[in-house]
């Protein structure tokens, strides 16, 4: 029994066939092979066509289907993972009216801004635990203003998951946990977030009908079905958003758990069971896959732009294909904790929300000539991005979210030993490392909703734990020393911004 699921992203579609039996992954896909485009017709603006994510949606479960030699018939259930935050808009023939505006688009901030002032900021913290912000239901706002003409065909509008599971079943539907992150969800009332459709101008005609994250969500129709090779009838079981899948992947579900991730951006996403949210909009709060009006569960993402990124800016720096991540984390490695007083801010892929939305900059700090040879500039890398880590679990910290644990996949900078032990002992919890993946969890949740799993702790039976990284007692105060010298660059730094403001 098999189940597949599908990774959403900006950058490629994943696809990965999911053995329920042995509770792996059998065979994963990726389309298309080289990084997928986004559209910038103006500074700030980000645009795919949902189309492209539909024909990479084939690509990859014909050539799964293709390799793993599995009969379709023997396919189960489909689940979905996407990037969050999207726009897609359809007319009453299901046709795109426009270029979806993902979610690194930033042409509605100002739209978001203005109704977080107007409506009052205690008031849209307590209701959306959010500010409206740059998320979906703005950008909807920006099309309303700006692209009238396209506004008026509107019959629905839709997150790219939900744009996915259209053209998988022919019906428009979202989730509580999508409605969430498009900032269009009202916690106090358990109900769509109807003062900010009023207030945006927005009929509640608009939405989509709601379904579960985990359940029927839907069957596969004929024509889906003849173009990805699966059978008619497949049912559609599990939608959600990238960071939730995340850490649902990483069978993050309950409080005081926590997911991170470090690609090019990162993210530190942890589970609470209250409606908690910052005054200082540093984080956004979200319904986690498992949220209940009963038993709340709400996942609290704090994102950092400069992470990963940082680590393959250096890389092309110092030797580019000739230098290896394998060849810099052993260079680095012969460096003491702390660089000797080298520091690097990795600010410098745009204003930092959990800096209050100001951008610092990136660079290094207390070069000394006679010392600091490429090794250690690798070494501070690493170890600036851990540092950036830490103060973002701080933040959690406030929030009384005490981490017990961070798990991860084992990829991108969590592949870093000096990383994963900076991180590990500066926070005093253990790193748990997995081999799993965005589209292996949706796979999995997919199983869930079909019920093919009764329960959580039977679906994640199959999921194997590749290393756990203690906390290093021993040097904590190398480890402390290093991360407060870091932190008064920081807080130099943007002391001066202020002052030039």
């Amino acid at each position: 029994m098999y189940t597949i699921g599908y990774d959403i992203g900006s950058s490629s579609i994943k696809a990965a066939l999911f053995d329920c039996v042995n509770g792996n992954a059998l065979y994963k896909s990726t389309f298309p092979k080289t990084e997928m485009s986004i559209d910038a017709k103006a500074t700030g603006w980000a645009e795919q066509e949902p189309q492209t994510w539909w024909n990479a949606v084939v690509l990859a479960t014909k050539e799964i289907l293709a390799n793993s030699k599995v009969n379709a018939s023997d396919i189960s259930a489909v689940g979905i993972s996407y990037q969050m935050h999207g726009l897609v808009v359809v007319d009453k023939n299901h046709k795109v009216l426009r270029p979806s505006i993902i979610w690194c688009d930033s042409r509605a901030v100002e739209i978001g801004d203005d109704a977080y002032d107007s409506l009052g900021h205690e008031y849209c913290l307590q209701r959306l635990l959010n500010s409206p912000g740059n998320f979906t239901a703005s950008k909807l706002k920006w099309v309303k203003e700006n692209e009238p003409g396209v506004f008026n065909e509107v019959h629905k509008f839709m997150l790219p998951g939900d744009f996915i599971a259209m053209k998988l079943t022919g019906d428009i539907t979202t989730t509580v946990n999508g409605l969430s992150e498009g900032i269009l969800w009202d916690f106090s009332k358990n109900s769509t977030a109807d003062f900010l459709l009023k207030y945006y101008g927005f009929g509640d005609d608009l939405l989509p009908k709601i379904v579960p994250v985990f359940g029927e969500q839907g069957e596969l129709t004929n024509e889906a079905a003849s173009e990805l090779g699966l059978k008619p009838g497949t049912k559609v079981t599990y939608r959600t958003g990238d960071q939730p899948n995340n850490a649902f992947s990483l069978n993050v579900l309950n409080p005081g758990e926590i997911a991170g991730t470090a690609g090019t951006s990162g993210v530190i996403y942890g589970i609470s069971d209250s409606m908690k949210y910052d005054p200082e909009t540093r984080v956004n709060t979200f319904a986690h896959v498992n949220h209940s009006s009963e038993h709340g569960r709400f996942g609290i993402l704090l994102c950092i732009n400069g992470t990963g990124i940082s680590y393959s800016w250096i890389k092309k720096l110092l030797g580019n294909s000739s230098l290896s991540y394998d060849d810099m984390n052993e260079m680095a490695s012969k460096v003491s904790i702390g660089s000797e007083g080298l520091n690097f801010l990795n600010f410098g892929n745009g204003a930092e929300r959990m800096l209050g939305n100001k951008n610092p900059g990136a660079f290094f700090s207390n070069i000394n000539f006679n010392i600091h040879s490429k090794e250690y500039m690798i070494r501070a890398v690493v170890e600036g991005v851990a540092f950036s880590f830490k103060y973002g679990i701080d933040i959690l910290e406030s929030l009384d979210m005490k981490p017990a644990a961070i798990n991860a996949g084992n990829a991108n900078m969590f592949l870093s030993p000096i990383f994963r032990e900076t991180l590990a002992s500066l926070t005093g919890v253990p790193i748990n490392l997995y081999d799993t993946d965005g589209a292996v969890g949706a796979a999995r949740g997919a199983a869930v909703g079909a019920g093919i799993f009764k329960s959580f702790s039977e679906a994640f039976s199959g999921l194997k734990k590749i290393e756990t990284i203690e906390p290093d007692k021993k040097n904590l105060t190398k480890y402390n020393s290093a991360y407060y010298n870091w932190l008064d660059e920081l807080n130099l730094q943007l002391n001066k911004k202020e002052q030039v403001l």
